[in-house]
């Protein structure tokens, strides 16, 4: 086994904050390292933008952990049995294919902008409280970022509003550190939920998604099964707020920093509002790396052999901060040609609900701009709490001021 070249762990809360300038300096020494992160684990991460988009496009580097023996044992346990995982972001063609397909026709560029109305609705009621406070403070995660796409995906599914806590403490779960007991119980009680809720929907159907997708009929007679309908449904669900919640966060955290940004938005919503919401996934994106892979065989990255069986990361916050993609890349510039960015991932595990999560974010920014001209950070950079491990970037909080 090769030697580590860099122990996360060792670098403390500042690569936390800031792992731009330690992904640099791997990106100069070669594309692909043997590190061992926040977690423990030791694991290949890909760096670079050509490499990282030629990774997550290679069939050799597999999603499926079907094909590795111990993959998700690699991970710290895990059921491979369990209807959680049975979603399309863990399947290669043609299982990908099939799953993809009977789901995209919900995700429709029309059906996207038809929710328009709705999220902006969300978000005046959500900025209608937080503005009442009488203190004139807020934590921003907690008043905006994190309800708005919450409440959209979970009426998007028919998941009733009072279950919502529940469903924020299993992704918590599911997306952060946890392993073994703790994270197989979240998906044990997230899969229980749906299979109630899914049962009652089969019963009386209603006009979310969820219903939609349960009586989904493609061309060919294909539908989505029982156990496939919970993975569905487990993937929307977290991939549909956790997304959202960080790119708020993260792009207010990047105006905050730079002031003339803030202003210049400001002033010409209705021509930079596009850009500037691609310049914050770029510069900051709410998925720091890809969700593991795993390699079939073994796969040459550069000049390193990376062997079978072996778990890899792309790096999806360093391929966005490449000199030799982005010009000046650790610049925050909304005015900036950011397409060609990986935010939302790259190839046929292209994140489905990107358009969505652009939709609430150019609706949050733009009512935040309108209604907060007085908006400010109420809190040191340096003193936020981060969301744990390396798949989501964002902070769990972000105390604002008014």
């Amino acid at each position: 086994m090769p030697t580590v070249a860099t122990d996360f762990r060792e670098l403390g809360p500042d690569f936390v904050r800031n792992p731009y300038p330690v992904y640099a300096r791997l990106r100069a020494e070669g594309p692909v390292h043997r590190v061992r992160i926040t977690d423990g684990q030791e694991i290949w991460l890909v760096v670079g933008h050509e490499a990282c988009r030629a990774a997550l496009t290679d069939p050799r580097i597999t999603r499926d952990f079907r094909k590795v023996h111990g993959a998700l044992e690699k991970l710290g346990g895990g059921a491979a049995d369990s209807p959680a995982l049975t979603h399309m972001l863990l399947r290669d063609p043609p299982d990908h294919t099939r799953l993809r397909r009977l789901v995209a026709r919900e995700f429709s560029p029309r059906r996207i902008a038809a929710l328009a109305p709705r999220v902006q609705e969300v978000t005046d009621g959500l900025l209608d409280v937080m503005l009442a406070a009488p203190d004139r403070r807020a934590d921003l995660v907690g008043a905006l970022a994190f309800p708005l796409p919450m409440t959209v995906i979970c009426e998007l599914l028919g998941v009733p509003e009072l279950d919502r806590s529940s469903f924020r403490a299993w992704s918590n779960e599911i997306v952060g550190t946890a392993t073994g007991p703790a994270r197989e119980a979240a998906f044990d009680a997230m899969v229980r939920y749906l299979d109630e809720l899914i049962e009652g929907r089969r019963a009386a159907p209603g006009d979310d998604l969820l219903s939609a997708l349960i009586h989904t009929v493609d061309e060919g007679g294909d539908r989505l099964g029982g156990d496939e309908l919970i993975g569905m449904a487990v993937l929307l669900l977290i991939a549909g707020h956790e997304t959202t919640v960080n790119l708020i966060g993260n792009g207010l955290r990047a105006l905050f920093a730079h002031p003339g940004q803030l202003e210049l938005l400001r002033s010409d919503p209705d021509g930079l509002m596009d850009g500037a919401i691609e310049e914050m996934l770029r510069y900051d994106g709410p998925v720091e790396t890809a969700t593991p892979r795993w390699t079939t065989e073994d796969v040459q990255i550069g000049t390193t052999t990376v062997p079978a069986g072996d778990i890899v990361l792309v790096a999806l916050a360093d391929a966005d901060h490449d000199q030799a993609r982005f010009a000046e890349p650790d610049r925050f510039d909304i005015r900036r040609d950011a397409r060609g960015h990986i935010a939302f991932g790259h190839g046929l595990h292209y994140c489905l609900g990107a358009p969505l999560a652009r939709l609430e974010g150019r609706i949050a920014f733009r009512t935040l701009l309108e209604r907060c001209p007085d908006l400010a950070p109420d809190a040191d950079e340096a003193g936020l709490a981060w969301v744990s491990g390396m798949l989501m970037r964002g902070v769990r909080t972000l105390p604002v001021r008014w």
